[in-house]
């Protein structure tokens, strides 16, 4: 059976020096499922059938034979807040595919296992291992293993199913005590967004600023994602928002609007992750990992301010530690943003274009459209394309193989050469940086 990736698999520690695989490992492929708002019930449309569709994609678009890839690396996880609870098993949709012994593997969850017997095409895989929570963890987890040797040819995927229903009102949320992580922020019935409101309430007192000051950072935010073909707003709800729109949204915990929130949809991706010498004979051109490295949440009460610039400041330590580079090297940033305030934190932290803490909402006043020369969140994040925790890889990587069409950053003449991404949470995630060489 599948297990978790162990903890030697992250670069926790401030201080480690340059990354040992600087430049070994490449990624090559991208694959991407259709997307939905909910689940329709369906066998072709599960989050199995999603999975599989990108896991191919990617494949292809590599050009890679899929007896070639020897290793899986998956988040397991597929929601935040659709949990099955107390339903009907859809037997029909289950015996569509090749089982294992959970039923709700491919509807409700995935497991290596589960798509290994249902890609009969996948004849060599040996080495599969979890990345859970997010996408960003199966990247760095897959990018470790590459570069130990474990895989060399790697497929790496997250996919996330909804369900019909409110979010957040099953699982965890459904029971009548708390427990877990849970027990310090979710004691009076708190959801999503609460404790992040709390803390930019704090952010903006602090600094003397106001949220209106977000409506352009947000407006750019859903205009980018528009020009993201593989999101769900450009396939489903193409409308733009202004600056009016953002202003008038009601609020879903003050100081977080409408706008400000992500919404849960279904989508999977996928990447192709290889060695260099390998991705010389692959179809697109390689994108190499300088360095990765994971920053854990401290529990409290609340989230709170000072953590969370304390995190996200030792996140960028140890990202320009570990890749050799400076926040002057830093083209493009991919940062997180399900919720949208979360970004200050993490572009402050890293130090784009010379911002220091409480800079961020004087910053995104002027030119941050792609086209300018300080592009902020040029993919539109799960803010412009539904919430996924994947579109900023994707984008940081097409952004460097020059194929993100017209969301290509216009500065270096269309051809950015290094771009950091990576979340979820400002006080801990996982982080990547991405370049155009090895070097």
């Amino acid at each position: 059976m599948t297990q978790p990736a162990p903890q030697s698999a992250y670069r926790k520690r401030e201080g480690l020096g340059v990354w040992e695989h600087k430049g070994k490992v490449a990624a090559v492929g991208i694959g991407h499922s259709d997307t939905a708002r909910r689940w329709d019930g369906t066998a072709a449309n599960s989050i199995g059938a999603f999975a599989i569709d990108a896991l191919r994609k990617a494949m292809a678009d590599a050009g890679v034979n899929p007896d070639q890839v020897d290793g899986l690396v998956i988040d397991p996880g597929t929601t935040t807040g659709a949990h099955w609870d107390d339903q009907p098993l859809p037997w029909d949709v289950i015996q569509a595919y090749n089982q294992t012994d959970d039923p709700l593997d491919g509807i409700a969850k995935l497991s290596a296992e589960w798509l290994i017997a249902n890609m009969p095409e996948l004849t060599n895989v040996k080495f599969t291992r979890y990345g859970p929570g997010c996408m960003s963890n199966a990247i760095v987890v897959a990018a470790q293993a590459v570069g130990d040797g474990e895989t060399h040819t790697c497929l790496v995927l997250k996919g996330w199913h909804n369900l019909a229903g409110r979010y957040y009102q099953g699982g965890a949320a459904a029971q009548d005590t708390v427990s877990g992580p849970g027990v310090w922020g979710q004691m009076w019935g708190t959801r999503a967004g609460t404790v992040d409101a709390w803390t930019f309430q704090e952010y903006l007192t602090r600094y003397n600023k106001s949220h209106d000051l977000m409506a352009p950072f947000v407006v750019n935010s859903k205009r980018n994602g528009l020009l993201f073909p593989e999101g769900f707003f450009a396939q489903h709800r193409p409308d733009a928002i202004t600056v009016e729109d953002y202003l008038a949204a009601r609020w879903i915990v003050k100081p977080l609007n409408l706008f400000d929130m992500d919404i849960p949809i279904m989508a999977a991706a996928a990447y192709l992750f290889t060695t260099p010498e390998r991705a010389k004979d692959m179809a697109q051109k390689p994108v190499y990992i300088l360095n990765h490295c994971t920053t854990r949440p401290k529990f409290g009460l609340a989230q709170g301010l000072d953590n969370a610039q304390a995190s996200t400041d030792s996140t960028g330590r140890k990202l320009y530690d570990g890749s050799g580079l400076t926040p002057a090297d830093l083209d493009l940033e991919n940062m997180y943003d399900g919720f949208t305030t979360f970004h200050p934190y993490f572009v402050e932290g890293l130090r784009y274009r010379g911002m220091g803490r409480g800079d961020f909402l004087d910053f995104v006043q002027g030119d941050i459209s792609l086209e300018g020369p300080n592009p902020i969140s040029i993919s539109g994040g799960n803010s412009g394309s539904g919430r996924t925790r994947f579109w900023m890889h994707t984008d940081s990587i097409q952004q460097i193989q020059g194929r993100a069409g017209a969301r290509q950053a216009h500065l270096k003449n269309g051809r950015p050469d290094t771009v950091i991404s990576g979340g979820p949470m400002p006080q801990g995630g996982d982080f990547t940086v991405w370049a155009s060489s090895p070097d």
